[in-house]
């Protein structure tokens, strides 16, 4: 008996027009995916059959989708009351074909794609508000992404460059805050290093120093820019971390930013040495470990190790990629020589 196709899903995509006159979309999940029937697509967009299918058409011939991933058969259940396996097809299809289709509700889609492209291109994210402060209750279909979404805005605030900038536009509301000083840059690493012990028992340049390794897999790193490790990224502490420890130091990071923030917009006169203080006060409150002293090794040190091990590791994953190219070269070099036999 050939096994039937599963029940179509019930999610919906939904264009409508807000009071203020701007073009929404809302999408009605059914388990994190939505598929749509062609008859479905047709509804959405005001268009006949015909045109639906020749937009699909032409997305699949012309590869911008590929039809394995965006095409699946779902038992449905017609009018006359018996099942047909119909066709059905994934988010990204319903939205290339908006792209395409030339109607009210083509240009509807359209113009809310360009508000929110431009809304992403300019600020770096876009955000539904209105989703995200109505999440849904009970077994709504509707998926809920705020914790995740909390877990990146963590993860972005804790990041060095935004904490190193955040830490500086806080200090010049110091009594004692001077332009030119090097106080900044000072407690900006003292900062580094408290809250890398508060997360590790390690400070930043002890953790590098600890877990650079030439012979381990991406020297150690957990994280790094592009397809590889780079030498900028093996002086970065935090790149060494694992999940739950980069988990822990983003929640330390945004609470003490709060905090400080909040001490310097309330005017409270803070001289730059107090912070100090106020920030081993901060994590003994939240029954964190505190840093006494700078620690057993120097950001220069540290920096200094890493590097090397940098250079080593380079040399050998170019060892590594020249033998395979030549191992490569040979095997091709072999298909040719058996095709004219």
């Amino acid at each position: 008996m050939t096994d039937l196709p599963p029940q179509a899903p019930k999610g919906e995509f939904i264009l409508f027009q807000s009071n203020d006159g701007t073009a929404k979309v809302e999408c009605r999940f059914e388990l994190d995916t939505l598929w749509l029937s062609q008859a479905m697509m047709c509804d959405l967009y005001g268009k006949a059959k015909a045109t639906i299918s020749e937009h699909i058409s032409n997305v699949l011939s012309e590869g911008e989708l590929d039809e394995n991933s965006v095409v699946r058969f779902y038992r449905t259940t017609a009018a006359d009351g018996k099942p047909y396996n119909v066709k059905h097809f994934s988010l990204p299809m319903v939205i290339a074909v908006g792209y395409r289709v030339r109607s009210a509700r083509g240009t509807q889609f359209r113009k809310w794609a360009t508000q929110t492209l431009q809304e992403y291109l300019v600020k770096g994210f876009v955000m539904d508000d209105e989703r995200l402060k109505n999440p849904p209750v009970g077994d709504s279909a509707v998926p809920d992404y705020f914790d995740e979404m909390l877990e990146r805005i963590r993860d972005i605030r804790a990041s060095e460059r935004r904490v190193y900038l955040r830490v500086k536009e806080i200090f010049t509301m110091a009594a004692d805050y001077e332009p030119s000083s090097k106080d900044t840059n000072r407690f900006f690493q003292s900062i580094q290093n408290k809250l890398h012990f508060a997360s590790t028992n390690m400070t930043a340049a002890e953790l590098i120093a600890a877990r650079v390794d030439a012979k381990k897999p991406d020297m150690g790193l957990t994280c790094f820019k592009g397809d590889e490790g780079r030498k900028t990224d093996v002086t970065i502490a935090k790149n060494y971390l694992k999940e739950d420890e980069i988990k822990t130091l983003n929640r330390i990071v945004v609470m003490w930013l709060d905090y400080a923030e909040d001490q310097a917009l309330r005017r409270k006169q803070v001289l730059l040495n107090d912070w100090h203080q106020k920030l081993d006060q901060f994590l003994e409150f939240n029954e964190r470990d505190v840093l006494q002293g700078s620690g057993s090794l120097t950001k220069k040190e540290a920096d200094e190790k890493a590097k090397h091990s940098y250079d080593q590791f380079s040399q050998n994953r170019r060892q590594l990629k020249e033998a395979e190219g030549a191992l490569a070269n040979i095997n091709a070099l072999n298909a040719i020589a058996k095709k004219k036999l």
